[in-house]
């Protein structure tokens, strides 16, 4: 069995990406949190994400527990399978777990900036810290629900040139109860005080800020006359301070900056 590993920090979006990635390296099978995953579907194992802390989860993860291991290495061997992909937050972890697993030597490592744009990984960093969400790579069906302590909902269908490879469902586990909550005030603030600093800008008002996942903006701006300066080059600063702020401040950036000036002053 050839054996692949696919590591990054937490928060990057490795299992949201596992399924397609796996199909277009033809990798058979996945190793997520603890879960083995085959075309799709939870084989066996338990999920770290549903442990009551950090260090249960990363225990479950590892496959500290011998009960656990074992189950899933009966799966293993049953589903006879001829490459697996190991998920974790560093290649120290997927060694770990190809060595607890009994099924190294790992052949290929990858990372998840070798397949995630540096836009994705933000945003997928940004969705964690402010709402909190992980993704299984296992259809909603076959996740384990107690809707009195976890918030469960189903999450997207994979498509790979037009046919399903699988499904994602989102989560909340127990052990996440650090979440970064930002006002929407916030942006507003963080806006006027971009748009005052702007020399050209003498007036400006927001028209749109929305904020339900990446933020989107359109501003309506008087800029200062007499027009002796070059406008498209001021407009496109402005847009590129207001990214940066972001960016510094949030962690990502606006997925829209839309200016539009509404006259000279």
């Amino acid at each position: 069995m050839k054996i692949y590993s696919l590591s990054g920090p937490s928060g990057t979006g490795k299992s949201t990406s596992a399924l397609e990635f796996a199909h277009q390296k033809k990798i058979e099978g996945i190793i997520d949190d603890g879960l083995l995953i085959v075309n799709g579907e939870k084989r066996a194992g338990i999920s770290a994400k549903f442990e009551k802390n950090t260090i249960k989860a990363v225990r479950r993860a590892i496959f500290h527990d011998d009960g656990h291991r074992e189950a899933v290495l009966k799966a293993l061997k049953e589903a006879d399978l001829s490459s697996l992909l190991i998920i974790g937050t560093s290649d120290k972890m997927t060694k770990r777990i190809a060595e607890r697993l009994g099924i190294g030597p790992i052949l290929h490592f990858y990372y998840i900036t070798d397949i995630r744009t540096s836009q994705e990984i933000q945003l997928a960093r940004f969705i964690r810290e402010t709402q909190g969400k992980h993704v299984m790579p296992i259809p909603v069906r076959q996740v384990e629900q107690n809707f009195f302590k976890r918030f469960i909902q189903k999450g997207k269908e994979i498509v790979f040139n037009k046919r399903k490879i699988g499904e994602t469902t989102i989560v909340r586990p127990d052990f996440h109860h650090e979440i970064i909550e930002i006002s929407k005030i916030v942006y507003v603030q963080l806006l006027d005080y971009e748009l005052k600093e702007n020399e050209f800008v003498v007036r400006s008002d927001i028209l749109k800020l929305s904020v339900e996942l990446i933020p989107a903006i359109t501003i309506e701006i008087s800029l200062k006359a007499p027009v002796t300066y070059n406008v498209p080059h001021v407009l496109h600063n402005l847009q590129n301070r207001i990214s940066e702020a972001f960016l510094l401040h949030f962690g990502i950036a606006p997925e829209e900056i839309n200016i539009v000036v509404r006259g000279i002053r």
